[in-house]
């Protein structure tokens, strides 16, 4: 099977939920607009023939909690009877994915893992191009890996964002520590989203092998032993995770706590890495062992998923600033665009 690479420039999309906070008024005055996905034409992307599985495996990972504060509205699932009638009832939202850009260990095609690395000038310019590309697609939420990398990946692109809405990072490892981040200004929440950081996000933990140098790795170990570990989907390095144990916490934790936000009608933006979004991707698009071994993320670049009726819709890359593209942008579309474009100018 060919490599799917996800990095085709085919257009960009604005689009918001059923708007049911006050910030857009708050924003844009009096001017009040209400946009669903609706009208989209809808083009599925790789064949699904297999849903996502694992078998459960334990990890020497130390848990950091990534519990909401004040600034996030609590969202839950409901008993498991009622899940999927939510679903059917959910809100279309824009679910947007973006692996960070390069970091230095990349550069030095080292490998990274879990080690805390942070970008190359090439990754902060990387991270700022993403944020072209979404700068009109809202985002309520964003959801980052405890590494500094993602992290700023995330920061960096918001600083295009048309919205001009803070990223601000939340803070629950102790007592002290929401008390000393808390927000007292309504107003100021209002423009702020919050950004949840979660170990389960990490890449996937490379063992013995972080730090190495690819080349020298490969010249050690064999060629054909470090392409297993690299590309196998249940094969770990040595004392590492395989893909399918870097599944198992990504996807967990997406489902567990992502999801619901989806559920609720809110835009979540994931900034994370190239394994972590890969599990993910493979849940969203049911893809099969061998079908995600073969898929390949370019740095930088944002995948947009629609999440509608329970269901997850790939479309692609946003190619901005140009409008061109397979969005097809709809009437509703047009106006939105429209009116923001009057009012932030």
């Amino acid at each position: 099977m060919a490599t799917s690479v996800f990095h085709q420039p085919i257009g960009t999309a604005q689009s918001h939920q059923h708007l049911q906070n006050s910030d857009f008024h708050h924003e844009f005055g009096h001017a009040s607009v209400k946009l669903t996905f609706k009208g989209f034409k809808v083009e599925t992307g790789l064949s699904s023939r297999e849903g996502f599985s694992s078998s459960r495996r334990k990890f020497g990972v130390v848990q950091a909690s990534a519990s909401h504060t004040s600034v996030v509205q609590p969202v839950s699932y409901p008993p498991n009877n009622s899940t999927d009638e939510l679903r059917k009832k959910s809100s279309e939202a824009a679910l947007i994915l973006i692996r960070h850009g390069e970091s230095l260990w990349n550069e030095k095609n080292l490998f990274t893992g879990c080690v805390d690395v942070p970008l190359t000038k090439k990754g902060v310019e990387e991270a700022i191009e993403a944020g072209k590309r979404i700068s009109n697609i809202p985002v309520d939420m964003i959801y980052t890996s405890a590494l500094i990398r993602a992290q700023m990946t995330a920061m960096l692109a918001m600083t295009q964002h048309r919205r001009k809405k803070v990223p601000i990072i939340l803070h629950n490892e102790s007592e002290q520590a929401r008390e000393w981040s808390k927000i007292f200004s309504e107003d100021t929440k209002k423009q702020s989203i919050p950004v949840v950081t979660a170990w389960q996000l990490n890449e996937r933990m490379y063992g013995e092998l972080q730090g190495l140098n690819k080349q020298e790795t490969a010249d050690r170990f064999g060629k054909e032993k470090v392409h297993e570990w690299r590309r196998s989907y249940d094969i770990p390095p040595p004392n590492g995770e395989s893909l399918e144990m870097c599944a198992e916490r990504a996807v967990a934790y997406f489902k567990d706590h992502i999801e619901p936000q989806l559920l609720s009608g809110k835009n979540v933006m994931i900034a994370a890495h190239g394994n972590s979004l890969r599990s993910i991707i493979m849940y969203l698009d049911k893809l099969t062992s061998q079908e995600v071994i073969n898929l390949e993320l370019s740095t930088g670049i944002p995948m947009l998923y629609i999440f509608k009726g329970g269901k997850f819709i790939r479309r692609g890359s946003p190619a901005g600033p140009t409008e061109a593209g397979v969005y097809a942008y709809t009437r509703r579309l047009a106006l939105y665009r429209q009116k923001l474009d009057e009012m932030l100018h």
